[in-house]
């Protein structure tokens, strides 16, 4: 009976909220109408029940469940005829995205290009380079001095000022789409800074939005919280809470003290996020890549990361942009544990995820020189549901964690913490023989924890072989960036590049005279790009510019093999442990990836029938009448397909 009674309650909430759109669109046009209420029809029934689940215990759900009903109908009002179109493309193509025309880039917008007209004037490189996807990292309004490279966002509504304008982002969204791109910004919604309007408003005493984040009189409930925390910046400061004045309160700051952590027990605070959320996506953004989401729920006893309830907020902004903007997809960054990783990834969820499990394994193949811990982990920690993809990279903005899972180690007799502790020695330049130059960052006294820091060809030893006047370590170097880079291309998925890696860019140690960047060693990995050097390469016939044109002709051969896109993949026996091999097929055919992670010389045996075929290999167009034996130079890669 009780039941009976709950679903009553239930249809009642779901047919007050649809009678209330219904008036919101009377006397707009009848399709915009239809078209909004099918969906509505579609997602709220389990938007409500996520949103139940999440805030029962709220005796205000109801008037925020209808508040949000408002913002939806208002936000599909707004939505302009041409990303209405792109909707109704997207959801007649839902796997748009899984195709092997998309490849990836993300840079800063003004390291890269000076401001957003900059980005507009270089889209003719980025095709160049056969780019569809292009993330740029945070540009909006932000602190001044401190502002976590941008992560600590003042509003999602303006632009930084010296990039540009909300006018311009929008213009540029238009012209990328025009050209076969499509938009990536970060949505940070796990925190916001000390200088948000929100914020602003909680300093002054306003009880409404004091309750947008997590504040305290006194130490007695952070100090409850605090012995199950992770200290994510033990070099900054210890501790997740910091003390504000105003409003004369313990704020929850889990990454820098400028960062107030948002508190999404409280209905409005999620309200107020898919305002924002909305307005992006009205812009034109294709992608938003949802920061930090594993730690956006808090529950005492618990280290408040990866709780279910982090899940459902993600599903619940999923269904609110399925109703009212459903061409917009979401990208998920969390560094945890990889089975952590993949759990936020699904088509109800994030569609896309960074996949910092390979990223890292790679990297760990080549400090080894072997590569079973790599295929351990892709055996089970790789595959994915339908309609979803793993955004591949070798580098990005910020630092290397050794993000592989400690079972997987122990099952190859491996010691984690140990092993860990090595390959920061060996990328920081401290182990005997290493060909890295990283750099260390946030060290933890408590845990010896630490993350390492550095391009792409400084860690892969071209850094050592410039200095060095060394061709052929710098070669090897340069064997290194391509086998990573060509894995990431194949091994199914969005390849995404950093962009200066192409032109082999070098790390940059002037971040450590800057006032604002010199207590973040991130920096280091952040350096402008060198157009000059650019115009260099295009003319190099040494390392630099076998990189880049090594990195464009791969990418422009992964547009034509459809296999590399797909999520799936099956292992190969190498019998050799430098040699990772693995299939990709399809309807269409298959291609055998072939990957040699030492500096001499190897032969891999790949004992099966088919491999007893002609094949050709799809990178230097050589024929092999088989594939059982082969011979592999120093860091080769192979794209076999079968004739």
């Amino acid at each position: 009976m009780e039941h009976y009674f709950t679903a009553k309650s239930r249809a009642r909430l779901i047919r007050s909220c649809r009678e209330q759109a219904q008036a919101f669109f009377k006397g707009r046009p009848k399709a915009e109408r239809d078209a909004f209420l099918a969906r509505f029809d579609d997602f709220a029934p389990r938007l409500t029940d996520l949103l139940h689940g999440l805030y029962r215990d709220q005796f205000d759900f109801g008037l925020h469940l209808a508040a949000l009903t408002d913002v939806l109908c208002e936000s599909w009002k707004s939505r302009s005829r041409k990303l209405r179109e792109t909707d109704e493309a997207r959801l007649a193509n839902p796997n748009w995205f899984c195709g092997p025309e998309m490849a990836g880039a993300v840079c800063y917008v003004d390291l890269f290009a000076g401001d957003l007209k900059g980005i507009e004037a270089r889209i003719s490189y980025l095709q160049e380079l056969g780019i569809t996807y292009l993330h740029l990292m945070p540009l909006f309004k932000s602190p001044e001095k401190e502002n976590d490279g941008g992560y600590a966002v003042s509003s999602y509504r303006e632009v930084n000022p010296a990039l540009g304008t909300v006018k311009q982002l929008e213009k540029l969204a238009a012209k990328l789409a025009e050209n076969g791109i499509s938009l990536v910004l970060d949505f940070i919604n796990n925190h916001t800074s000390g200088e948000h309007e929100w914020a602003q408003r909680a300093k002054k005493g306003e009880a409404a939005y004091q309750e947008f984040y997590y504040l305290f009189d006194d130490r007695q409930i952070p100090d409850a919280f605090e012995p199950h925390l992770r200290e994510i910046f033990p070099e900054v400061r210890r501790g997740n809470y910091s003390w504000h004045e105003p409003p004369g309160k313990w704020v929850w700051t889990t990454f820098h003290n400028y960062q107030w952590d948002l508190n999404y027990r409280n209905p409005a605070v999620f309200v107020a996020m898919v305002r924002e959320m909305l307005f992006l996506a009205n812009l034109g953004v294709d992608f938003l890549r949802l920061d930090a989401v594993p730690f956006t729920w808090k529950v005492q006893g618990t280290v408040c990361e990866n709780l279910p309830q982090a899940h459902d907020i993600i599903r619940a902004l999923n269904a609110c942009a399925r109703i009212a903007a459903p061409g917009l997809l979401f990208k998920s960054e969390a560094i945890v544990h990889p089975d952590d990783v993949i759990a936020y990834v699904a088509p109800d969820k994030c569609q896309v995820s960074y996949n910092p499990t390979v990223m890292a394994l790679l990297w760990e193949s080549l400090a080894t020189r072997e590569v079973r811990l790599l295929r351990e982990s892709l055996k089970y920690r790789f595959n994915l549901p339908a309609g979803t993809a793993w955004i591949n990279y070798v580098r990005s903005h910020d630092d290397i964690g050794w993000s592989f899972a400690d079972e997987d180690a122990a099952t190859l007799g491996i010691n984690g913490f140990d092993h860990r502790n090595f390959l920061n020695q060996f990328y920081c330049g401290d182990f005997p023989g290493t060909f890295s130059k990283g750099v260390k960052f946030q060290y933890n006294p408590s845990n010896q924890d630490m993350r390492v820091c550095g391009t792409t060809a400084s860690l892969a030893g071209l850094e050592r072989g410039l200095e060095m006047k060394d061709d052929a370590w710098s070669a090897d170097a340069v064997s290194r960036i391509l086998l990573m880079y060509g894995l990431c291309m194949s091994i199914g998925g969005i390849p995404l590049l950093y962009l200066g890696d192409e032109i082999g860019t070098l790390n940059d140690y002037s971040y450590a005279e800057h006032p604002a960047k010199k207590g973040d060693s991130r920096w280091v990995h952040r350096p402008r790009m060198d157009w000059e050097l650019l115009k260099e390469v295009r003319e190099d016939k040494g390392p630099r510019g076998r990189l880049f044109t090594g990195l464009k002709k791969m990418l422009r051969i992964r547009r034509e093999v459809p296999q590399f896109a797909e999520n799936g993949l099956r292992q190969m026996q190498t019998h050799h442990g430098s040699v990772l091999a693995f299939e990709k097929s399809n309807s269409r055919g298959r291609v055998v990836v072939v990957a040699n992670f030492s500096e001499h010389p190897v032969i891999a045996h790949l004992p099966n029938g088919s491999t007893l075929l002609p094949h050709t290999d799809l990178i230097t167009g050589k024929a092999y009448a088989q594939i059982e034996h082969l011979e592999l130079a120093p860091y080769q890669l192979l794209w076999l397909q079968q004739n």
